[in-house]
């Protein structure tokens, strides 16, 4: 009977909690399933867009809407009121993730406790014995562990009870015999008092940071609404001016137009009516001439006589003097005269906008205020930066490894791809990364000539001027056997210092400051230029017959 009953609830229990159904719901393939448990199988399958049976695994597309199956309620409601009481619910048996009790025979059952003396974990029933034998009133109990074999030491198959100082581990009583003879040892629940003191203040201070970083945090959610309101208050009103300028530059152009137009009507007015005039003299003239001919024609001589005085008198002639014809060249000195504005507008713009990018670029919230430049080699590695080679521009008689980090002088060409930035008449390459902020890294360099130098992205790849420290886009360390040269926009400049094999440079692009350095026991200071940075940085290297290789510092 007992197993009849046990059976029909096997019947009406979901697979997926094993625990009696709750809101059954039946799917299109006609398994059974808590309406909540089905839910979250399916959620977790909204990717695939594909639903399935967790037990006979049939899919369905769409996903199939769930209702509630009353019938199949009521029969679990059912076996709920008339099932045996003694037996135990489905959820008090061990599943995988579960600690068993190692006293329950058959199908375990979930320990409630493990106990630290007996290294075993008990269920409820089985743990009865601890609260009520004296015998048991010493063991302590904690939460169900499945570690408690840990305790047991390997070599003695004791219980560890002991700390030893020492080595920094739990071991058995056996252990202080041999192995840890004469070490200083504690017991384990008196080094875990000592330890558990530590870790109460260790909680403290982190409690303390914790509250010291939201209030960071905090504020820096603020200074994020300040930056994006300054940010967007400053699109605005730049956007404004912009117009303006704009509006301003258009109602110049319309003004100039206007200008042309109104002069254009009065010179062509002027012309016109001259224009008017000419040719009413034409008409006159001709009227003249054919009185004339016909008068040359009158064979009366008194009739000759007596009209010519009236007929060869002639009107003053139209002044034209003042006509003269240039093609194409009236209003010349007007596209001239816009001409030259823009040009000079051009300058403004090319000479002011350095100043604008600067401005943009100089706002830092976290550096509000400067910070003093390294002095030691462990300062100067707080801002080190892994960077590598860009194969994209590294001349074709330069061959790259280690990882792009390291560039040697070859006399076989590599068969790079083409590429717009690969640098054609000089054996040197830039990083693939850009630099800005605060950034240090370190060259390792063999052989007579390397060059040490940063660069804008824009810097010239081609002819003379493209050599680090020949245009004013680069900025060159000639590092030679036995001395060192800078260079900047074509210009040298002799270095002092002890020659060594290997260069620290540092950048502080914000405040425009590029050092180079001497590293070996101490930093010494090369050469330092302090400049206005307008663009991102790239390291850069040129051999000429050497090696220099981009150094992994820690």
């Amino acid at each position: 009977m007992a197993q009849r009953d046990q059976l029909d609830r096997e019947s009406f229990s979901c697979s997926i909690c094993l625990d009696l159904l709750k809101d059954p719901v039946t799917i299109p393939c006609g398994h059974n399933y808590c309406m909540s448990c089905i839910k979250g199988f399916w959620d977790a399958e909204d990717q695939r867009k594909i639903y399935s049976c967790p037990q006979c695994r049939e899919a369905f597309t769409p996903r199939p809407v769930l209702k509630k199956n009353t019938m199949l309620a009521a029969l679990v409601e059912q076996l709920k009121k008339t099932g045996p009481q003694a037996a135990p619910a489905d959820h008090c048996y061990a599943r995988p993730e579960d600690v068993a009790c190692d006293v329950c025979t058959g199908r375990k059952r979930k320990s409630s406790k493990s106990c630290l003396v007996c290294l075993a974990s008990y269920c409820e029933n089985h743990l009865q014995s601890h609260y009520e034998s004296p015998t048991f009133k010493k063991h302590k109990l904690v939460e169900p562990s499945k570690k408690l074999q840990e305790n047991i030491c390997s070599r003695h198959d004791e219980v560890m009870k002991i700390f030893c100082r020492t080595d920094k581990k739990c071991i058995c009583y056996l252990c202080t015999m041999d192995d840890h003879k004469g070490h200083d040892t504690v017991p384990a629940a008196a080094e875990r008092t000592e330890r558990q003191r530590e870790l109460e203040v260790s909680r403290l201070n982190i409690q303390q940071r914790i509250q010291d970083r939201e209030k960071d945090v905090k504020l820096l959610q603020q200074e994020v609404k300040a930056v994006s309101r300054s940010a967007n208050k400053a699109v605005k009103d730049s956007g404004k001016i912009f117009t303006e300028l704009i509006r301003l530059l258009r109602k110049r152009s319309s003004d100039v137009k206007q200008q042309i137009k109104s002069q254009q009507e009065t010179e062509v007015s002027g012309v016109k009516e001259l224009q008017e005039k000419l040719q009413q003299e034409i008409t006159e003239l001709k009227r003249k001439d054919a009185e004339l001919k016909q008068l040359s024609h009158t064979e009366d001589h008194n009739q000759f006589l007596h009209n010519y005085p009236s007929v060869s008198q002639l009107s003053e002639p139209t002044d034209s003097s003042s006509i003269n014809i240039r093609p194409l060249r009236y209003f010349e000195d007007v596209t001239a005269a816009v001409s030259e504005l823009r040009d000079k507008l051009q300058d403004i713009l090319r000479d002011k906008w350095t100043n604008i990018s600067l401005a943009v670029t100089e706002v830092d919230v976290l550096l509000s205020q400067p910070e003093p430049e390294p002095k030691t080699r462990a300062e100067f590695l707080k801002y080190s930066r892994e960077i590598t080679l860009d194969p994209n521009t590294a001349h074709t008689y330069v061959l790259l490894s280690e990882g792009n980090r390291k560039v040697e002088y070859t006399s076989q060409q590599q068969s790079y791809s083409s590429h717009t930035d690969r640098f054609t008449d000089w054996r040197q390459v830039l990083s693939r990364e850009s630099l800005t902020g605060r950034c240090y890294w370190e060259v390792e360099r063999s052989g007579a000539v390397v060059y040490v130098a940063v660069a804008y992205k824009n810097t010239s790849r081609a002819g003379d001027e493209s050599l680090f420290g020949r245009n004013d886009k680069s900025w060159s360390l000639r590092c030679y056997t036995k001395r060192y040269v800078f260079y900047f926009n074509n210009i040298k400049t002799p270095v002092s210092g002890p020659v060594s094999s290997r260069i620290g440079v540092y950048l502080d692009h914000r405040a425009g400051i590029l050092s180079f350095y001497n590293v070996s026991e101490t930093m010494t200071l090369l050469h330092r230029v302090q400049t206005t940075f307008t663009q991102p940085l790239y390291a850069g290297l040129y051999v000429n017959g050497t090696t220099a290789e981009l150094c992994k510092v820690k």
